[in-house]
Parts: C-alpha cells; structure tokens; sequence
C-alpha cells in the first residue's frame, strides 16, 4: 500500500526539505523501509518481510515506487488574481520515486508552507502515470488515500453516476482513490459545480462527507457483490488549507486498516530552526537558529509512519476513526460509525480461522 504525510499549521510554517526528505524515515525513505511502532515489533529490523503476520506485510508493503506527489499551500494566486482569496494548493506530480527525483529534492529545500500533503504509490492495478499519483486537487481542496477499494471494477460505472458532473470531468486517471476524491467532494458541496469547490467548508460539513462517502463505497459494494465482496481499506486524508480531516478505516470485524499515526509535538525536531534532531536526541542540529526556550508554534502531522525517533510523541489513530484539526491546530479523535452489515468477509484470511 501506499504511505503519505501531511503536515497543518495556523502559525508554524516548515520547510518541505525538513518533513519530506531530511529524517531517516522520511516519506521519501518509506519507498524500501517501515516504522510501525504498536502494530509491527521493532528494533534492529524494520523490515516487513520478517513480520509472521500476513496482513500486516500486505497492506504495508515494502515498496511503494509507482509514484510521488506533493500539494502545498500558498497564497500566491491571491497576490495576483482578483476573484482568488485565501491559500490555495500547489501540486508536483512525478512518475519516479522521490530518492531519485532532483526537481522533488530542489523544490524542497525552498518552499516553505503551512500546510502539506506528500504521497508515495504502490499500485494496486492501474497504470503508473503521473495522473494517477495523488494527492488530488478540486479547487482549493485537496485528497489523498491509503488503501484500496476492493472489487473497483464491479462499482465503478454506478459510482461515476452518483458523482456531481464537475467532479467527474476533475478525474484524470483511472484509480479507485481519484474516484474516492470526486466522490467526496461532490458530497462536501452538495452536487455543487466548481465554482463551489473554491470555497471552504466547517469541519463538521467534511466530517459528513467524509463519513458519506465511506458509507456510498460500501453500499454499492454490498449491493452489487453481497457476499462475493471483500474489505477495503480507506485511509482517506483532506484539507482546505486550514483544517484537516484523515481516517483510518476497513470494514471487517477484526483486521486492523493501514497504519496511521498523528502527533501534535513531532514538528519541533523536523524542523531546522529549532534544536534537536528527528533521528534521535543525541544528534546536534548544527543550523538551529533558535535556543530551546522558544516555543514552537502549534501544529499536527499525520502519517502513515512516523518520521521522528520519539515513538512516544506519536498516537496510532484508532480502528475506524477519524481525527479532525480545526482552524486553531486542535486535535479530536471520533468513531466513524456505521452498520456492521456493511463489513465484509476477507475469505484468504478468514477461512484459517
């Protein structure tokens, strides 16, 4: 499966270089190596192919180089283009993995932003294309996914039809997670053109159509497989720039979705002007520009890895639950509720029960 990282201030701006590359387990590291503290034991070995559990190495795989892609906020447009206000996402899209990618390395070491989405692919059928990297951006809305949506190709000609027009024109490449997108935000504006994608939304309203959009996928699965169907993963993530909603979901009774963690202290190490090191405390960051007496400013990250050495300053988001960040950087963990008749049987791993 795929790995992403997003990163959400009101006031702490970061450096992309900083979030995206420096740590030893950065997003641009997780293409070959894993950190999955509370789910997978660690140690010496990071490596998924020594885990004895199946589903762990399956929906966390080893390699994820089918694709990169980086959404940035800035308010750059606004300077210029009169009908534009606010922060709106820029967006950087590569076939090649990011180890490998000098404009990525380049484009990092000088942007800054207070609000970031990063996401490597593993694919899980479909071509390996620039458009088919995410994160996906409809207006100043941006999303990306974890996961997959079993049996797509069984839903995808019925799930197109409950899309608002707009958001089926915005899709450009074939995968269920770019679907996932047009559906979510056609919920989020009630079947609303484009124009209305340029506009923000209150937590609450992302939450619905969020939760909405998860309840549609497993319907129309339910209702055209039945007991054919098989779990899906969806670890979904969303912003406007100053807000932020992820969930860690799959519907079966037991089996835990893709790793997702959040931390709300994890910044102050990757970020250079501060002191201390993401690679461990005895490490002395040589460019810290500020003394440890200032406080950085409030600010989240979400992850499908950690990327600081301190396990301790992060939170694996619970089964089937959402955390929310409003405009202020506070965090919520809620349950994503929804009827137990819409969980499916996984057969490979059920039947050895």
């Amino acid at each position: 499966m795929c790995r992403w990282f997003a990163y959400i201030s009101p006031t702490e701006p970061c450096l992309l270089s900083d979030v995206l590359i420096t740590p030893a387990n950065s997003i641009s590291k997780q293409c070959s190596e894993h950190y999955l503290p509370k789910l997978l034991p660690h140690g010496e070995d990071k490596e998924l192919d020594h885990t004895s559990d199946e589903l762990l190495r399956m929906r966390n795989s080893l390699l994820n180089m089918d694709g990169l892609g980086v959404a940035w906020y800035t308010e750059a447009a606004s300077s210029y283009v009169k009908h534009v206000t606010g922060l709106r996402p820029a967006l950087y899209k590569s076939q090649s993995p990011p180890i490998n990618d000098f404009n990525f390395k380049s484009l990092c070491e000088n942007t800054e932003t207070h609000c970031v989405f990063a996401h490597i692919r593993a694919s899980s059928g479909s071509v390996v294309t620039q458009v088919n990297s995410h994160p996906f951006v409809f207006g100043r809305h941006v999303f990306m996914h974890n996961g997959v949506i079993s049996n797509f190709s069984a839903i995808r000609r019925d799930l197109t039809d409950i899309l608002s027009f707009d958001a089926y024109c915005n899709i450009f490449g074939s995968t269920d997670s770019e679907h996932a997108a047009a559906l979510y935000i056609t919920n989020l504006t009630n079947h609303g053109d484009k124009s209305t994608w340029e506009k923000p939304y209150p937590l609450k309203a992302m939450l619905a159509a969020m939760r909405k959009t998860v309840l549609q996928i497993l319907q129309l699965q339910h209702a055209k497989l039945g007991a054919a169907n098989t779990p899906s993963s969806l670890n979904f993530c969303t912003t406007d720039g100053t807000k932020l909603l992820a969930i860690r979901f799959r519907n079966h009774a037991t089996q835990q979705p893709p790793s997702l963690y959040w931390s709300e202290f994890a910044g102050r190490t990757l970020n250079t002007k501060y002191p201390g090191h993401p690679d461990g405390e005895e490490i002395v960051n040589e460019e810290a520009v500020l003394d440890k007496g200032e406080k950085i400013g409030k600010h989240t990250i979400v992850a499908s890895e950690p990327t600081t050495y301190d396990e301790h300053e992060w939170h694996l988001i619970k089964v089937n639950h959402a955390l929310l960040v409003d405009e202020e950087g506070e965090e919520k963990e809620v349950q994503l509720e929804y009827d137990g008749e819409l969980n499916a049987a996984d057969p490979k791993f059920d039947a050895k029960k």
